[in-house]
């Protein structure tokens, strides 16, 4: 089969299908509800072990369905996620790698490709990415606070002739936090503080409303599949929940550690196995796993693989090896990690600038402010006084299993340097084959280390721009 008859299979396949199924009676293709949340850690839902914030529907959703423990992002930070999710292409892969970059239109998105194969698409909420139409969504709409108040509404006033595909994307939890009746009120004093925080008052109110706001999304999932059960879709219906990245606070949201980088992963739907799986999975893996099971044709832009084996058997694996990229997020940043086994291994190509982001470093936030007021007393350990040192480490390696909080960097431990060769090796062969690089004029940093900055400011050189890497397909390594 020669490349062009190829390409031209996989543009008609979808139209194809779709065809086929109006001849053939129904279209039994299934439907998708993709929750994708804003600034949600794992760790932040009672499904993860968390003892105080309530999620009763997530959990049912659980019981129901797969919970993924070993889901990883390729970026902790809000737009290059979710350009990466829906193109299935790293950040550096896609043209718009940095925060508050649109998503180029030669880009594919497999809702693109949802809506050639007769999907009905749907995008409500928080778009962050490029135009509705651009990304082949044909209805979108916001709303406030929540993002999640048309929801119920879509799902109802959607055509009953054609199986849908929702991206449905609430605001939540993203600071500042913001009160309604649609979920718990959390006091100061109950909430757990995680140990990469200082625990300090403003920390403990700041992480009450963000609480909050998780329990909403919660809410708001609850609302979606009652909807569900009352168009007695649900055995027709893939419910997907995952987050962009992780919680907005120091270490956590746009940092390569676990506080960052995992995602939230439960699935439910027809044929999804009920329990958990330690598989390892990428974000960049979602688009191929929902076209493949909406039955369409997987285009040969997409880096990531389908893991629908996963969900018929949770002891099966696609991937042995997961890559994640850090990037500028409004402070010039150039990390990379990869995983293997429990192993994370992180690399640091500017050691020398400090090691923040907004979140982490700007004193409009309070656990920032806090944190580096504590490091500046001595009343922080060496893991949590880390973030706020100049230099940092340039390579940190990590034991993911036996140090969950990735607090003791084993690098350079004589006991694991055969394990940091092969981290490292990874690392090199992905950087080659997706055409990975390091600017030499990079974006500057917006603000100023403790607070917003009002001085002009212009995007400059991209990682991957010198390889031309938003055109490049290889995925690097997966199995090994």
């Amino acid at each position: 089969m020669t490349a062009k008859t190829s390409s031209l299979l996989t543009a008609i396949l979808p139209v194809l299908t779709c065809c086929c199924s109006l001849v053939f009676g129904e279209d039994s293709r299934p439907n998708f509800v993709f929750v994708i949340t804003d600034d949600i850690s794992p760790d932040d839902l009672s499904v993860y072990g968390n003892q105080v914030i309530r999620t009763p529907h997530l959990e049912r959703m659980a019981q129901q369905g797969l919970v993924f423990d070993n889901a990883c992002l390729t970026i902790s930070s809000c737009s290059p996620s979710r350009c990466s999710i829906i193109t299935g292409r790293y950040p550096h892969n896609t043209g718009a790698p940095e925060l508050h970059t649109q998503l180029p239109d030669d880009q594919v998105t497999f809702v693109r490709q949802l809506r050639a194969a007769g999907y009905h698409t749907v995008i409500s909420g928080k778009n962050h990415m490029a135009k509705a139409e651009q990304l082949g969504f044909e209805t979108s709409s916001d709303s406030h606070p929540a993002g999640a108040e048309n929801w119920v509404r879509h799902l109802q006033e959607r055509p009953r002739d054609r199986p849908f595909f929702c991206w449905l994307a609430p605001h939540d939890a993203h600071a500042p936090f913001q009160f309604t009746d649609e979920a718990p009120v959390y006091s100061d004093e109950e909430i757990s503080v995680p140990p990469m925080l200082f625990d300090g008052p403003g920390t403990r109110h700041d992480l009450a409303g963000h609480a909050h706001e998780v329990s909403r999304t919660d809410h708001y999932v609850g609302e979606v599949i009652q909807e569900l059960k009352k168009q007695k879709l649900t055995e027709s219906t893939y419910v997907i929940y995952c987050s962009d990245n992780g919680r907005p606070f120091p270490r956590c949201k746009t940092y390569l550690y676990d506080s960052g980088i995992r995602t939230p992963l439960i699935i439910t739907g027809p044929g999804v196995a009920t329990g958990r799986t330690t598989s390892l999975v990428s974000s960049i893996d979602f688009s191929a796993t929902i076209l493949d099971l909406a039955q369409t044709a997987i285009p040969a832009t997409v880096q990531g693989i389908s893991f629908r084996s996963i969900l018929k058997d949770p002891q099966q694996t696609v991937r042995d090896v997961a890559f994640s990229e850090r990037n500028w997020h409004v402070y010039q940043n150039h990390e990379r990690s990869v995983r293997w086994k429990n192993w994370l291994y992180i690399r640091n190509a500017w050691p020398d600038r400090h090691n923040v982001s907004s979140e982490s470093s700007n004193f409009r936030f309070p656990a920032a402010k806090e944190l580096w007021e504590a490091a500046a007393d001595g009343r922080l350990t060496a893991a949590q006084r880390l973030m706020t040192e100049v230099p940092q480490p340039p390579e940190m390696l990590f034991n993911v299993s036996t140090d969950p909080h990735q607090f003791e960097n084993l690098i350079d431990d004589t006991g694991h340097q055969q394990v940091a060769a092969q981290m490292r090796q990874f690392l090199d062969t992905w950087t080659a084959e997706t055409g990975d690089s390091v600017p030499e004029s990079p974006t500057p940093d917006r603000d100023e280390l403790h607070r917003e900055s009002k001085k002009p400011f212009r995007r400059g050189e991209f990682p991957g721009a010198t390889h031309d890497a938003q055109h490049i397909n290889r995925p690097g390594p997966v199995r090994f």
